[in-house]
This record gives C-alpha cells, structure tokens and sequence, in this order.
C-alpha cells in the first residue's frame, strides 16, 4: 500500500477543488451585485425600500447558511411542477457553435442561489460600513463646489467607499470559499463531497482532508494575494496620488 493517494483519487479531489472554484466565482459575482445593490438602497434609497433591505439582511445574516442550502434545495423543489423538476435533474449539453457547456445540475443551481443570497447579506453590510466611514464633510463640500447628489456620490464618496470596504470584502469572499464546503449537503461534488469519498474509500483520513487543507489553503493564499495587489492599486491610483500631494 503506497503512502500517497493514487492518481485518480488525486484526480477526484481537484476535480472537486475546480467545481469549489467555479461555485465561489459565480456566488461572489452574483452575491457582490446584489449586496451593493442593497447597500445603496440603504444609503440613497426612499424609506420604504431602505427597510426592504433592511429586512432582507437581517433575514438571511441571522439564518444558518446550512437551512437556507437545504430550503433552495428541498423546499424550493416542491413548488415547482414535477416536470421542471424532472427537466432540471436530466444532465445536458448546450451547443454554442463548436463550443460545448455541460449546463449545471440542480444541486448546482441550489447551491449558487443559496451561497448568492447568503453572501449578498454581508456585502451589503461591509459596502454600508464603507460608505459610512467617508465623512458627511465629503459631500458636503462637493455640494458646495456646485456638484449633484448623486455627482458626489459617483466622485468623491464612492471611491473612497470602495477603499475602506476593501479588505472587509475580501474576507467575506474568503469566507465564501469555506461557506461553499456546506454545498455538500445538497449533494454537490465540491471539494469536500469529493474528499469525503475518497476518504471512504481508501480509508487514508490524513493524506486525504490533508491534501483538501491544502487546497483550501491555497485559494485563501491567493486572495490574500489579491487583496494586496487591489490594496496596492488603490494606494498608487491617480486619486490617491493627488490626496497625499495635496497634504
């Protein structure tokens, strides 16, 4: 018995590392829009669509991610007519021309929409501690120059938002990577539903999670990485240029 995994059992893990991978791009695409979305309703929303979104995060922050997967998977299911469901469980391959995509399972689709929602939340939150941490004299002064609300918002108080939500942002994308492991329940084979298996199979527990605590390990890495470039962007920008001269 050889000490290492073999190879295709190697094979399934980074097929599950590449199904983890594409399930957070495409959360975190989605959860972005729709939490600065609810951020601005906040921000420069009338009341009644201020508490829309109020209520919206306050629902999904203070629900486990886990019942929200399992309600997109199971509950949602049960509403739709049973030929929908039947349809969205056939596996299929759209043509585009000489391109061929593998359109995704329902579990899929449950897992983006329960991961997108559950995001979406916490974006908002961190795009509104942006917003609210560049002083009100920002715009105030904008105003005085003769600028527009929502001049002011485009230049001088979003960019400002967009550097101080940054690194908090980064973190909720971080945290997306480990939230999407929960995909499992619904029967996703992402990384973790694909080590469990190869766990049960070959019964080598620590060379196993070991090499799926690497890859975790490794996309975190990589968005701290990240971070730190757009930080460094943020700080050698034209923008910021001229703030530190004008001090």
């Amino acid at each position: 018995m050889t000490a290492w995994l073999e190879p295709r059992y190697m094979q399934l893990l980074w097929q599950g590392l590449y199904t983890t991978l594409l399930l957070t791009l495409a959360s975190g695409v989605a959860a972005t829009l729709l939490g600065v979305a609810l951020a601005l309703l906040r921000y420069l929303g009338a009341a009644p669509l201020r508490g829309l979104a109020q209520s919206y995060i306050l629902a999904f922050r203070n629900t486990p991610l886990l019942i929200q997967l399992l309600f997109w998977y199971f509950g949602a299911a049960s509403l739709l007519p049973p030929t929908w469901v039947a349809w969205l469980n056939v596996p299929r391959t759209l043509h585009f021309g000489s391109v061929a995509w593998e359109a995704p399972a329902f579990e899929a689709v449950a897992a983006w929409v329960g991961l997108s929602l559950y995001t979406a939340a916490f974006v908002a939150e961190e795009c509104r501690a942006g917003l609210r941490g560049v002083p009100g004299t920002q715009a105030q002064a904008g105003a005085a120059l003769g600028l527009t609300r929502l001049q002011c918002f485009r230049y001088i108080v979003l960019p400002q938002a967009v550097k101080v939500a940054t690194p908090a942002l980064f973190g909720q994308y971080m945290n997306l990577v480990k939230n999407s492991s929960l995909a499992m329940a619904v029967g996703l084979a992402e990384l973790s539903y694909q080590t469990r298996a190869v766990e049960s199979e070959t019964f080598r527990t620590f060379q196993t999670y070991g090499v799926a605590t690497l890859m975790y390990v490794g996309v975190i890495v990589l968005l701290e990485v990240a971070m730190q470039f757009v930080r460094r962007g943020q700080r050698l920008s034209p923008g910021a240029a001229r703030g530190r001269q004008a001090r």
